[in-house]
């Protein structure tokens, strides 16, 4: 019993740490480079959309409102890392939270990348891979750096949560 809490209390403060600098990376990104942001209120539209049934569309954005889409999508957003945490945990143990390395974090933030690819993009019209996007590549750059930058969120909130954990 003692290993699921600690595995799950590990999975939260660590998936919550590497959101947050995907978060933190996305104003970067913003502010530096003009790129704007995934709104995540269109996740959550496409998450209230799938609860009723319809998973694909031809465009989210011009999908009709859910009520409470833009807390959905942030609370999904913040879910998904901490899923993705456990994934990494699953995988390592906890072992590599008692000493966090870069290879195993940095693989699964990439790996990470699939779901949107595969998944996200797709089902809400942007094609296989953002392949419906203006400008795919860039698209794809932009996912694979975003999900780099969670990879290296899930190393340092490893190492930061470290003390905190107490493994």
């Amino acid at each position: 019993m003692a290993d699921a809490v600690d595995y799950l209390a590990s999975a939260v403060l660590i998936g919550t740490g590497a959101t947050i600098a995907m978060d933190i990376w996305g104003i970067i990104r913003r502010r530096l480079l003009g790129i704007p942001s995934l709104d995540y209120a269109l996740v959550g539209r496409w998450l209230g959309h799938l609860l009723s049934g319809r998973l694909r569309h031809d465009r989210i954005a011009a999908s009709p409102p859910v009520a409470g889409e833009r807390v959905i999508g942030w609370a999904a957003h913040y879910l998904i890392g901490i899923g993705f945490a456990g994934v990494l945990l699953a995988i390592f143990g906890l072992d590599w939270v008692r000493q966090p390395t870069i290879g195993p974090a940095l693989m699964v933030g990439i790996g990470s990348v699939a779901a949107p690819f595969l998944v996200m993009q797709p089902a809400m019209g942007a094609g296989l891979a953002a392949s419906r996007t203006p400008d795919p590549w860039a698209a794809r750059l932009q996912s694979l750096v975003t999900h780099a930058v969670f990879g290296i969120g899930l190393y340092a909130a490893g190492w930061l949560g470290r003390a905190w954990l107490r493994l």
